[in-house]
């Protein structure tokens, strides 16, 4: 850097005269904020003017994109607004799952998972979508056979999220399979599986949000708000799941433009 041009920037770490011991050695842990601060600028003065980052083009076949909304939720229909007293209910009940689940995170880590649980990559959305769903909600079959019977079958009807699953979910594959979900049900309907996977989800986010994670559960707000403004049938079973999403996104994680007027 040219003299004149280093003169006109300030210096980020100041570093002053002081007295360094004789036996200064850079490469071993500082002692003292002068040693910390001095082999601060050692190692900045090393790095290049310039660096290429290396970038696997790959990676690069999904674009990637900024939904940007300052709207806020669709009211619920006449009826079916949530009282105040049910919101603060559900959330402190939602705090309750939390604090456990991180209180034995471990615990449920180091359980075994059964034989027929394979776990998929986290970039798979279309494995997560099958895991989460179930090949008959994924496959959009309606009605079952007559004579056949699930059982136990999670490769037709999901598996739940069960605790020795979610504990072994680091923050990247959390936000990735809300953000498969979120865009799954952005254009197919609510189904009991998608409401079990999206409650365990939330449960699973760690406060404070990344930006990315505050930007899908604002988006899964609206999306809920949407289909339960459009419920026809006025099933109180997925209103109520409905609500409980939209309390939940508004009021323990801080969206309140986005909270339910109480009724």
């Amino acid at each position: 850097m040219e003299p004149g041009l280093e003169e006109l920037m300030p210096r980020l770490l100041p570093v002053g005269d002081c007295d360094l011991a004789e036996d200064f050695d850079p490469t071993v842990p500082p002692r003292t904020p002068q040693e910390y601060l001095k082999r601060v600028q050692i190692e900045a003065a090393r790095c290049p003017d310039v660096v290429v980052a290396q970038i696997d083009p790959r990676k690069l076949k999904k674009k990637p994109t900024v939904n940007i909304s300052i709207s806020g939720c669709q009211p619920a229909p006449e009826g079916y607004s949530p009282t105040l007293k049910w919101q603060q209910q559900q959330v402190a009940n939602f705090s309750a799952v939390r604090q456990s689940l991180n209180k034995h995170r471990n615990h449920w880590r180091s359980q075994h998972l059964d034989s027929n649980v394979t776990m998929p990559k986290s970039e798979d959305e279309e494995g997560w979508k099958k895991f989460c769903l179930g090949e008959r909600v994924y496959s959009e079959v309606d009605a079952l056979s007559d004579n056949e019977n699930l059982g136990i079958d999670y490769l037709k009807v999901g598996f739940p999220p069960l605790l020795s699953i979610v504990s072994r979910m680091n923050q990247a594959t959390v936000t990735s399979v809300l953000e498969y979900l979120i865009s799954w049900f952005g254009e197919k309907k609510f189904t009991p599986e998608l409401g079990r996977w999206l409650y365990a989800l939330l449960a699973c986010l760690e406060k404070p949000l990344l930006p990315e994670a505050h930007s899908l559960i604002r988006q899964l707000a609206r999306r809920c708000s949407e289909v339960r403004a459009l419920e026809e049938s006025k099933n109180e079973e997925q209103i109520s799941a409905l609500n409980l999403i939209i309390c939940l996104v508004s009021r323990y994680f801080d969206q309140r433009d986005l909270a339910d007027e109480p009724s």
